[in-house]
């Protein structure tokens, strides 16, 4: 009996420490919880402040005609008028909204691919990293602000008349005038365009720092060459940070003060006629954001990377596993309605239970 009580009491001594564990760690996770919430809050009043009421204003500026007075701004509800207007009578803007999509469409894919060629160069055993990396970074913090203005009216983001003449003629006589003529624009600020790339490199440069370079050393023992370790190992490791970087590089165009759109939209902001104003140069900044959604949402489709076969298999057997845990509860679910059944229906007498004797041959 004695040893029968002291076993009792360690379980139970060991029952007590494991429930002030659970309770503690319990309240750590509370209190982290709390913590993490807290540190979030900056968070969400930026975003209430900074993007929530902006973006609702904005489109409230939309849906009416603004004008400005001594008395202050005066509204007036036009509903869909300003966009109607924006897609029927004003061709500037549907002009400058093709450029840009073309524009835009064939210069990312050449400010990403220029970006992954240099970061890997850069990434390379080479004297001076340091050195070459801030030139190629260089011109982020020189085109940004009235700089880029200064340079572009300079025809320094350009190449010259001279070259650029004979470009464009060479690409008009291979392609139609409808492609010929945004590629031009490409090659014309190709300068400017390969400037917009020192944030990409950069990226590109931590991916390709993180990869095992023991991956390399096994391809190579294999018999793998340099461009089947760029296809099976670089490759494959960097399209999270591809997808990243046509993302920011969409982001970047799009917002760029150079951008024909953005200097269209400006120029309807401040315009003193009636039709336009504040409320017009919203509609337009909304119809333009619509479309460089609409470029990121096609991108990240083409670029999305597709899951691993293994780890399909192993959720289509975590789906199987819960499936049959899910019939397995449904099964005895039953099984006990059913007995419960037959029990008050013994208990009423409804059922009797009878023995037969069978003959023994």
């Amino acid at each position: 009996m004695m040893a029968e009580t002291r076993k009792l009491t360690r379980q139970e001594k060991k029952a007590l420490k494991e429930r002030l564990k659970h309770l503690k760690s319990g309240k750590l996770e509370k209190r982290y919880s709390r913590m993490g919430l807290i540190f979030m809050i900056p968070w969400f009043i930026g975003a209430a402040v900074f993007l929530a009421y902006p973006l609702i204003s904005s489109f409230w500026y939309a849906l009416n005609n603004i004008r400005i007075t001594p008395l202050g701004r005066i509204f007036t509800f036009v509903g869909q008028g300003n966009f109607t207007q924006i897609l029927i009578q004003d061709p500037d803007f549907l002009v400058q909204l093709v450029d840009y999509v073309t524009s835009t469409i064939i210069s990312t894919p050449i400010i990403v691919v220029f970006a992954l060629i240099i970061a890997m160069m850069l990434n390379m055993r080479i004297k001076g990293k340091g050195f070459f990396r801030l030139i190629f970074f260089l011109p982020v913090i020189i085109v940004s602000g009235p700089i880029l203005g200064m340079l572009t009216a300079e025809g320094a983001g350009s190449i010259s008349a001279v070259d650029m003449q004979s470009i464009t003629s060479a690409i008009e006589s291979v392609l139609p005038h409808m492609l010929a003529e945004p590629i031009s624009d490409v090659f014309n600020n190709m300068i400017t365009t390969l400037w917009y790339s020192g944030v990409q490199i950069l990226i590109f440069l931590s991916g390709l720092q993180k990869i095992d370079k023991s991956m390399y050393e096994a391809a190579k023992i294999d018999g793998g060459s340099g461009w089947e370790c760029f296809w099976k190992i670089t490759l494959p490791h960097l399209k999270s940070l591809i997808l990243l970087n046509t993302v920011y590089t969409i982001v970047f165009i799009s917002n760029n003060s150079q951008n024909p759109i953005i200097m269209l939209i400006q120029a309807s902001m401040f315009s003193g006629t009636k039709e336009k104003g504040y409320g017009y140069a919203s509609a337009m900044a909304w119809l333009y954001s619509v479309v460089v959604l609409l470029l990121v949402g096609i991108f990240a489709l083409l670029l999305a990377t597709r899951k691993d076969q293994y780890e399909k298999m192993v959720k289509r057997a975590k789906k199987a596993r819960k499936k049959e845990a899910r019939n397995l509860k449904r099964i005895e679910r039953r099984n006990r309605r059913n007995a419960k059944q037959i029990e008050r229906k013994r208990a009423k007498g409804k059922i009797t239970t009878h023995t037969t004797k069978r003959d023994d041959y």
